[in-house]
């Protein structure tokens, strides 16, 4: 354990061994480090916060500080960051709310770059490239493998389904199905992100299934998104893609789910 001499480390907190703590750092009387975490220059670390093992905190980043609401009282929120993640200058994450479950918790291997957000009550997974000054409002959930663009932002209470890619200075404000592709002010699907599919070497077949589900349900189906997904369910019943899709558009949610730009297309969609 190296703690930098100008570094504060409040009575209280657990540092494990292999912990870094740099210049000018403050880590608080609740706060709890695990083996290999690292922490640049002037890093606030507040809050009842737990950081899991090998992750690498940049300058200046404020991690655990009170939820932004008025007149909130939560004294036992917490805030979970899980291993290996990196987390870049000026990122800030509040711990969770009297108003939501207490936790906002981040996964494990994420990147985390410069000035981005995690508002309070966010529930964030795994593998995770927020951009420079993506904003994340209360109660956010973030699915494994998203891709946010720089000072892209997010609604409270939206959903961002796994692998979604939502293009920088997007606005997300209804929520977002697993593997679409989301850009606009007011963010609407523009497809799907292939790209991310192909990297992650999902076969062939079950690609050409997604794309199929994903013309029926936001070019060529009839009815309500809810119906088109229950009969999407059934006619690609062995493709977990789809799967997960449909689970997501039934799931329950405070937002709508974001539709298809109004020029997209069959060709857009593949």
């Amino acid at each position: 354990m190296a703690v930098h001499p100008t570094a504060i480390v409040e009575d209280g907190a657990e540092l494990a061994e292999g912990v870094e703590v740099g210049p000018y750092c403050i880590v608080g009387s609740r706060a709890r480090l695990s083996e290999g975490v690292r922490l640049g220059s002037y890093v606030v670390i507040g809050g009842h916060t737990e950081i899991g093992p090998g992750t690498i905190i940049h300058a200046q980043a404020v991690l655990g500080g009170s939820a932004q609401i008025r007149n909130d009282s939560a004294p036992e929120a917490k805030l979970i960051i899980g291993c290996n993640n990196v987390i870049r200058e000026g990122v800030t994450i509040s711990v969770g709310s009297s108003r939501g479950t207490g936790l906002t918790r981040l996964g494990d291997r994420n990147y985390l770059m410069a000035y981005s957000h995690l508002g309070h009550d966010c529930l964030i997974g795994d593998d995770i490239t927020l951009s420079n000054g993506v904003q994340l409002g209360g109660h956010v959930e973030v699915g494994n493998g998203v891709i946010m663009g720089g000072l892209a932002a997010a609604q409270q209470f939206s959903r961002i389904g796994q692998y979604a890619f939502v293009s920088g200075l997007s606005g997300v404000s209804a929520d977002i199905i697993p593997y679409g592709m989301a850009l606009g002010l007011h963010a609407r699907l523009g497809g799907l992100n292939l790209i991310g599919l192909r990297r992650r070497e999902v076969p062939r077949a079950n690609i050409h299934a997604l794309r199929a589900a994903f013309r029926f349900l936001f070019v060529e189906g009839q009815g309500t998104l809810q119906e088109l997904a229950r009969q999407a369910s059934e006619r690609w019943q062995a493709v977990p893609e789809v799967q997960h899709v449909t689970t997501f558009i039934l799931g329950a949610s405070k937002r709508p789910i974001a539709p298809a730009r109004a020029s997209v297309s069959e060709e857009d969609a593949e």
